[in-house]
Parts: C-alpha cells; structure tokens; sequence
C-alpha cells in the first residue's frame, strides 16, 4: 500500500519519495516493522490469552522433565508471526506480484490450518487436534494451487542461464534475452547444475513438456507437505522452531536477492527470476518476525507457537525455495527438518514392523529426534527394548539442544549457500 502511495507522490517531486523503489530500503524497513509489531503485538497477545486461561497442557515429565515450568503457558503464538509476516508485507510489498500473492496465501492458508488443529487441541480438549487426513488434504490442496499457478501464471517465468565459452577459453555465463516458463531448477554440487523436469521425461516425446509440469507440481506438493510437517515436529522445544526457521529464512533471501538480479545471478550461475525481489521483502518480514517472536519463545517461553506457527514456517519455506528453483536444496538447508521427519519415520516403522514378530522393539529413546536427547534411560518403557538405548549418555536441558541445533542449521545454511561456488 505505502509502496504504492509513495511511487504515486513520486512523480509530483515528493521529497524521499523515490526511496521506496529501492529493494534495500524496503526489506529492511520491512525487518523493522516486523520486529516491533511481534514485539508490541505479542505482549498484548499473551496477555489476552492468559486472561482467558487458553494455555497448552503441560507434557508428562516422563517426556518433557522441563514441562512443570512451562505450566499455564499460553499457546496459537503463531497468530503472532502471522501478523508480524503480513503486516509490513501488505505495507511495503507490491501487491501485484504473483510471488508474493502466492507467499501470502500459502502463510494464511497454512496458518489458518494450524489454527483449526490448535483450536481443536484446546477448546475441544482433543490432544490430537485435526485429523491427519483433514492436515494432509489442506497440505496437499495449497502445494498444487502454488503448483499449477507456476505453470499458468503469465508473470511466473525466468531467463535461463547459459555458458558461452571464449576464444580464451574461459566461460562467461550470460542470460538469454527472452523471459520463459521454465522447468529447470538447480542440483547442488553438480557442475552443469540445472535439471530439467522435463528431460527427466523424455522418453515421453512431444507430451514431456506437460508430463514435466505433472512432475513439477507433485514435487511441488511433496515440497509443500515435507517441509511444513518438518517444521511442525521441529517445534517441540522453546525457541527451536523459530530460531532454525530465522536462518533458513536469511539463506534463502540471499538465493533471492541474487536470482532477481541479474548481474549477480550471471555471477553465481543460476537462473535470473525476474520480478522475484519482492520475496527479499517477504522473506525480510519473515525473519523478523521469527526473531521478534524468539523475544517470548526463548526459554523459558512466555507463549508457544502451536501448529499456527510451524505449519505455516514450514510451507513459507517450501514456496519460496520453489518460486527460486532452488527446492533440491532444501534437504540440505532444511536438514534438521529432514532429520526430525527421519526419526519420527524409523521409529514408528520400525516398531510397527516387530510388532508384527511379537516384539516392541524401538529404536531411539524418544521422536522426533530431539526428544531424545533430554530422555533418561530410567524414563523409558519397561516393556520396550530401544535399540540405541543409552544414547546419549546423559540428559541435556532443553536450551543447550535447541542452541545446538541451532548451530548446526547454521553450518547447514553455509554449506548450501557456498553450493553456488562449490561444483
């Protein structure tokens, strides 16, 4: 909106005006708003909710031994995020931009799906909230609406990067003049780095093209679902979520920032995404927000973000890295998410499977992984044999997991960024 009030006073010789043209000068404005409104916002929220006594459940101590402090804790903080994201978007971003209308609608669309499960988890006191095929259908239904506007939308092209070699032998990477609808995007640590989807397909002949956007958007989907339930597995302790989702977010604006312009994308040899900066302002929201809410998630948390907040980071994240064609990356960026997924996976299969023998048999001592590590051996299930029981030897608090990990997202987030260089 200012955006556009702004470029409007441009023409009369307003003074600053010309400003707001600036990328820079928007996201970081951006960052700021979303600061202090999840800082103001979120005090006037817990408060509100603790009025009202809409608070989580304390966890058994045998899972959660930290549990008892964080009794009458107020959960649905992801309310918070949400407006933090939203508020300085709709103020700043151009509201014209198909990439950013999709971020939008994928964080309300998720948002509003972590909500209902919450809604269910408290006020029907249903501790398994929404059903997992009404979470999957919502998953599902948002990742091929982001899916199939990518293939039709107009607006949603890229000019494909190629390499020229020179009479000197050098390469000299340019972009072709013409704006396409593309179905590359980028492998990491491979030299010739774009795969195409529908070269994958070519045994299909004249209908690969079409088979590849079938392709793009069932990977689309399994973008969209993988990353939103990694992130809500991944919110099980205070400020981790929200501290992994703040660095994945930095990493994943600096992809965009460089694939919407064109000069450093020739650079860096990827794909030149026009009109993609507007995601930088997105994404500059989004990592405010997430720090402004780490003001009251850290521990001890003051508020929780409930499925409000986890399932909507997580499909922020898959969108984005979609929108850039850098969706290949994710199991490297968004690691920690895979490994919690992992652990909830091995352990529920694992088990299913010695069932059937008679047998219950686990292999960690808790899932997601995280869980863990703050599991004594005396918590566990007499009538179960863990495979990896002992491991670790010791509990660890909660605070020293979550900074590890933490750290670990961050050397993850390097090492995705420095793909670009390393093939």
């Amino acid at each position: 909106m200012l955006y556009y009030i702004f470029r409007f006073l441009e023409q009369f010789g307003i003074p600053g005006a010309h400003v707001w043209s600036y990328i820079s000068f928007r996201s970081l404005l951006a960052l700021i708003i979303s600061l202090l409104v999840s800082a103001w916002f979120g005090e006037y929220f817990i408060k509100w909710m603790k009025r009202r006594n809409i608070s989580e459940t304390a966890r058994d101590a045998s899972i959660d031994p930290f549990g008892v402090e964080k009794k009458g804790v107020p959960t649905m903080g992801g309310i918070i995020i949400i407006v933090a994201i939203l508020v300085p978007v709709l103020l700043l971003g151009r509201m014209r931009n198909i990439y950013l209308l999709l971020m939008i609608g994928t964080t309300v669309w998720l948002g509003f799906l972590g909500f209902m499960d919450d809604y269910i988890k408290i006020f029907r006191k249903d501790k398994d909230g929404l059903k997992p095929i009404y979470k999957i259908i919502g998953q599902v239904s948002i990742g091929f609406i982001v899916g199939l506007t990518l293939w039709l939308s107009p607006d949603a092209v890229v000019r494909e990067n190629v390499s020229e070699p020179q009479q000197n032998q050098e390469i000299v990477i340019k972009h072709k003049s013409e704006a396409v609808k593309s179905l590359q995007t980028t492998i990491p640590f491979i030299k010739n780095h774009n795969l195409n989807y529908s070269e994958v397909l070519g045994f299909l002949g004249k209908y690969k093209v079409a088979a590849g956007w079938a392709l793009f958007i069932i990977m689309t989907i399994l973008v969209v679902t993988a990353v939103s339930n990694g992130a809500n597995l991944n919110d099980g302790m205070d400020g981790m979520c929200a501290g992994n989702a703040a660095i994945i977010g930095i990493a994943l604006l600096l992809f965009a920032y460089v694939s919407s312009h064109i000069v450093y994308a020739a650079y860096f040899d990827i794909m030149y995404i026009p009109h993609s900066e507007e995601l930088v302002v997105f994404l500059s929201a989004f990592i405010g927000a997430m720090i402004g809410f780490l003001w009251y998630n850290a521990y001890p948390a003051q508020v929780f973000m409930g499925d409000t907040g986890s399932l909507a980071i997580g499909g922020i994240i898959g969108v984005c890295a979609l929108i850039i064609h850098k969706e290949l990356m994710l199991p490297i960026l968004c690691g920690i998410f895979f490994i919690e997924s992992l652990s909830v996976i091995i352990q529920t299969q694992w088990f299913k499977i010695q069932k059937r023998k008679g047998k219950r048999v686990r292999v960690f001592r808790a899932t997601p992984i995280h869980d863990n590590f703050r599991r004594l051996d005396s918590q566990l299930d007499a009538t179960s044999t863990y495979i990896l029981k002992g491991w670790p030897k010791r509990q660890f608090h909660e605070s020293k997991i979550t900074f590890r990990f933490w750290i670990i997202t961050i050397i993850l987030a390097a090492l995705t960024i420095i793909t670009l260089k390393v093939r």
